[in-house]
């Protein structure tokens, strides 16, 4: 019995281009050809290709299926392999399935955590939503819920707004003057969630950083004079904490 390359394509349930790339990977050997020089294909030529679409469909990849060798009728290390890499990937997608609930059910972006949704809601600036944004994967579980809870009722402040829109040239008192109405807002926010500036011990990737990355993701967002004053604001609550005699 002999069949073309089409027909051995449908007998086995795969299309002509699969067929042709399992030649090229050397995964089927080419078969002779006729006298009028189209391939025929014969009995072990079928076996083959119904064998490497049976390992296709249950999710080896051509590189496996050819690492298999001749082995493959019942490969058990492999097949071992491909029952753990697939329990992972059920895994991950029951995890994807339950985030995706929440997304639906909060009516939340999808480029934050499912506990940080409530930052879609929040008065907060481009710049502020896009660190939020990089935080959520680099800090730690504890800050993460730290963020969380705050913005479940985001406090807005009128110094947010000017800050947001502080430009890049204000002048130092500008900045001092900002950075001291901001001062008292930072203060509640932080007395309120204290959790904001806890160590970031259980951070994924360490300590160090999560602090680099969010040194350097600000530095982007932000301009000079805003950074210039955010950093007098929490400047100015350090020597008040200092001079606290308690």
């Amino acid at each position: 019995m002999a069949w073309s390359t089409r027909e051995i394509a449908e007998l086995a349930g795969t299309s002509l281009r699969a067929v042709r790339h399992y030649h090229e990977v050397g995964l089927l050997p080419e078969p002779e050809r006729r006298a009028n020089g189209y391939k025929q294909y014969g009995v072990a030529h079928l076996v083959r290709l119904l064998r490497i679409k049976r390992l296709v469909d249950l999710g080896f990849s051509l590189s496996q299926i050819a690492a298999m060798g001749k082995e493959d009728d019942h490969p058990e290390a492999a097949l071992r392999t491909l029952d753990a890499e697939l329990a992972a990937t059920i895994e991950r997608l029951q995890r994807a399935r339950v985030e995706l609930g929440l997304i639906l059910q909060r009516s939340a972006p999808t480029d934050l955590p499912a506990e940080l949704a409530p930052a879609a809601d929040a008065e907060m600036s481009d710049a502020d939503r896009s660190l939020v944004v990089v935080m959520s994967r680099v800090i730690g579980p504890e800050r993460m819920q730290a963020y969380a809870d705050m913005l479940q009722d985001f406090p807005t402040d009128p110094t947010d707004r000017e800050l947001d829109t502080l430009p890049a040239d204000a002048d130092e008192a500008t900045r001092q003057a900002l950075a001291e109405r901001m001062a008292p807002h930072i203060r509640t926010l932080l007395e309120t969630h204290p959790g904001l500036v806890a160590p970031d011990t259980d951070a994924p990737r360490g300590e160090r950083f999560a602090t680099q990355t969010v040194s350097a993701a600000m530095k982007e967002l932000y301009n000079p004079a805003q950074l210039d004053t955010m950093r007098r604001a929490h400047e100015l609550l350090a020597r008040e904490s200092d001079a606290d005699p308690a």
